[in-house]
């Protein structure tokens, strides 16, 4: 069966096909399909028919069908296929049918995680902005990091890496105006496990031990989930998901490098990844993954070296029982170039003036699984997990040279249990969870004379013996309404924390307890199938960091961060015009930023988030048949995001928040050829609060201009012949645009020159 609208191509490993749609359908015809998987039973069955049968295959996978022998209509052959499966068949016209979930039994089906699979109706159905972003469109735009992915959406400004964070080892992205440094203001997840090393009191992501490579899907939920997720709630939900076990045992690597000759860069940079596994026939699945990058970047200085090891199991005997686990080992070391002054800059753009700075780490998770499920309308999972983390390295500062290794151990379980049921005309899901972390660390930092020309060991002598430590606790409650095309879910978190540190050197230990109720409600509203309408309002916080506890602001005390965020907006997508606008609002009630050039916690206040985040992406083929092949899509977010505490700065733009942004590109796909074009922009930004406009002489205030980039790619696919074999070359920057940001409050702050002219070989093979 061919797929009639190929805008469906954006649902790549998700759709499938079989033979040419004959002309006329006959009133019955005979069958003969053997029980077994049901996407293979309507594969065989739409050949038969000779219909057009477009649907979401994830729909179907693990379901079974009892075969179908004898003469059948169309519609009730497909009954009978569809039997016990919870799902209907429906009639596009001229031949074409289509798979959905039964409205009814859809209602009745609990579904536990919000976040789920991560699907495209998993998107669709979500009351609020919500994109995901999967694994064949890592490479269309040539990315090998996160944050290459993340300024594809919508509302996220993911910035190069600078300050303490300017390596491929750490990661800086803020959504909705938010401060990006570090991406300490979201809820950031890998499979639904915490990825920072310590979630509640050190959420900045120095370390971000996830890599690019071993990913299926980058999922970000920018409003509508505090109530399942958090604490770091206010810039949304980033849950990134490993690549899945196969069905089949398999292999399948990939490999990409990149090389940008105008510039001082000393190794071409490697990414590569590796996926071994498959299912057994008696419900045992298992996958080793692997992903590793190799060289250094554009400037001077910036040498990386990561390894990711990743182990999934996954055992289900039956459908009522399903055990999972995840296994990861994480190592990684980069060189730190470092901000650079305006005359520095001016000089050599990729020099680095700072030869001492480096970076390493490395992890280890554990995390086990179960869950329970008797029938379609009762679900309980246990999720519980273990990481161990150690992040070190060299930074100057001033007259010293400073050595600080931090390691973390973070402990977490979280049951949850889901129910659906009908009560009158409406039909509910209850989801009940608890989540309990304990987290502990401990920070030391030794020291030796920048003159000394040496570099400090744990031998040295120190200024910082810290320990400290955490106890969450975290309830949720939320029901599911669906009435008519209505869905309501009102729902309640609340977090208990208490945190400590304590002063080794100062023998004083200084305690903080709060709570945090944070209700939310959210409405969807179907206006065909479609084409929908949602709203939701939330309260989400921000813990206080151990960094922050015991410091002093002119308001008081540090407390917890608070804000109250409100979205509306519309979603449509019929498989060839895809297309979403939202408004959203945050109050943000008392924001903090910490200093690390002195040590002072600095108090920016209320700010206000505004704005408007739209995207489209268009099949050209509905229009005529000579563009059958050509795709377009575009994306723009216009943020607003202002200090609104009184004072000096009162009206000013948040720093790192550029109004504009957005995304254009072309995509083209004859045969197997595939060529992409595609480019994004955005507007100036500030680095600090006063909204300097002349720059400093370090370099670290000032005006950031606006820039707009432009890429391509051409790609061939060879096909099973060739062991799928798929071989690209691309340009990042095409017109080799000069562009920068800047480091603010870091010891290492200054100007950060963006990726020139960049060009990149991809090749992978799956087998």
């Amino acid at each position: 069966m061919t797929v009639s609208r190929p805008a469906l191509h954006l649902l790549p490993a998700l759709l499938f096909t079989s033979g040419m749609v004959m002309a006329a359908t006959p009133a019955t015809h005979p069958y003969n399909i053997a029980a077994g998987p049901l996407d293979s039973a309507l594969n065989q069955f739409a050949s038969a028919a000779g219909i057009t049968l477009s649907l979401d295959a994830t729909l179907t996978r693990g379901k079974h069908s009892a075969g179908l022998q004898g003469d059948y209509s169309v519609q009730d052959g497909m009954t009978v296929l569809l039997a016990d499966s919870q799902l209907e068949a429906s009639p596009l016209g001229d031949n074409r049918w289509t798979v959905k979930q039964r409205p009814h039994e859809q209602s009745l089906t609990v579904v536990g995680d919000w976040l789920g699979e991560a699907r495209e109706s998993d998107v669709f159905e979500h009351p609020g902005a919500r994109d995901v972003i999967r694994r064949p469109e890592f490479a269309k735009n040539g990315a090998t990091t996160m944050r290459e992915v993340l300024n594809r959406i919508p509302g996220v400004n993911a910035p190069e890496n600078n300050g303490t964070g300017s390596h491929d080892l750490a990661l800086n992205f803020g959504i909705r105006g938010l401060n990006p440094r570090l991406a300490s203001r979201s809820t950031v997840l890998m499979d639904g496990i915490p990825v920072p090393f310590a979630p509640y009191g050190q959420p900045q992501l120095s370390l971000a031990p996830v890599s690019l490579g071993n990913m299926d899907a980058v999922d970000v939920v920018r409003g509508g989930g505090a109530v399942r997720y958090g604490p770091q709630s206010v810039g949304g939900v980033v849950n990134f998901v490993t690549r899945a076990i196969p069905a089949d045992f398999g292999i399948e690597a990939g490999v990409e490098g990149q090389l940008s000759p105008t510039s001082s860069q000393n190794n071409p940079k490697e990414t590569h990844n590796l996926l071994i596994g498959g299912t057994a026939d008696n419900g045992f699945g298992s996958a080793i993954l692997y992903s590793g990058t190799r060289g250094s970047d554009w400037r001077e200085h910036s040498a990386t070296r990561i390894d990711d090891v990743m182990l999934k199991s996954q055992y289900k005997p039956n459908d009522v029982h399903t055990f999972t686990s995840l296994l990861q080992y994480y190592d990684g070391e980069a060189d730190m170039p470092g901000g650079l002054s305006r005359a520095a800059y001016d000089a050599n753009r990729w020099q680095s003036t700072r030869p001492v700075d480096r970076f390493w780490g490395r992890r280890q998770l554990a995390s086990f699984g179960y869950q329970f499920q008797p029938d379609a309308q009762h679900k309980f999972n246990i999720l519980g997990f273990y990481t161990h983390t150690l992040r070190s390295g060299y930074l100057e500062q001033g007259t010293r040279v400073t050595l600080s290794p931090r390691e973390y151990w973070v402990r977490g379980i979280e049951p949850r249990y889901s129910q659906s049921f009908n009560l009158g005309p409406t039909a509910h899901e209850v989801g009940v969870g608890y989540r309990y972390v304990s987290e502990s660390g401990h920070e030391m930092r030794y020291y030796v004379p920048t003159a000394s020309g040496e570099l400090p060991s744990t031998a040295s002598p120190y200024d910082r013996d810290t320990r400290s430590g955490t106890e969450a606790h975290a309830w949720y409650l939320d029901d599911r309404i669906d009435v008519g095309n209505w869905t309501i879910t009102p729902g309640m978190r609340f977090e208990h924390i208490e945190s400590f540190q304590r002063n080794a050197i100062k023998g004083t230990r200084q305690d903080v307890s709060y709570n945090a109720p944070l209700p939310a409600l959210n409405v969807l509203y179907h206006l065909t199938d479609s084409w929908n309408l949602y709203a939701n309002t939330e309260g989400s916080f921000g813990t206080v960091q151990y960094s922050q506890i015991g410091k002093a602001v002119e308001s008081g005390s540090v407390e917890p961060e608070k804000a109250r965020t409100w979205e509306v907006g519309t979603r449509y997508d019929d498989g060839a015009l895809t297309a979403e606008v939202g408004l959203f609002l945050i109050n943000f009630n008392n924001q903090y930023d910490s200093n690390q050039t002195n040590d002072t916690v600095t108090a920016r206040g209320k700010t206000r988030h505004t704005g408007l985040e739209s995207q489209v992406r268009y099949n050209l083929g509905e229009l005529t048949p000579v563009l059958e092949e050509v795709s377009v899509y575009a994306s723009y977010a216009y943020v607003n995001a202002e200090i609104r505490e009184k004072g000096d700065t009162y009206g000013n733009q948040v720093p790192f928040s550029p109004r504009q942004k957005g995304t254009f590109g072309v995509d083209y796909q004859p045969g197997n050829w595939t060529f992409n074009l595609n480019s994004e922009f955005q507007s100036s930004q500030f680095a600090d609060n006063a909204n300097t406009v002349q720059e400093s002489a370090d370099g670290s205030t000032g005006r950031i201009p606006g820039f707009m980039l432009w890429g391509a790619r051409a790609n061939y696919a060879f096909g099973p012949s060739l062991a799928n074999l798929n071989l690209a070359v691309g340009v990042k920057n095409l017109f080799d645009q000069a562009y920068f940001t800047r480091s603010y409050d870091d010891n290492n702050k200054g100007i950060y020159a963006g990726q020139p002219r960049t060009f990149y070989l991809q090749g992978s093979l799956k087998f």
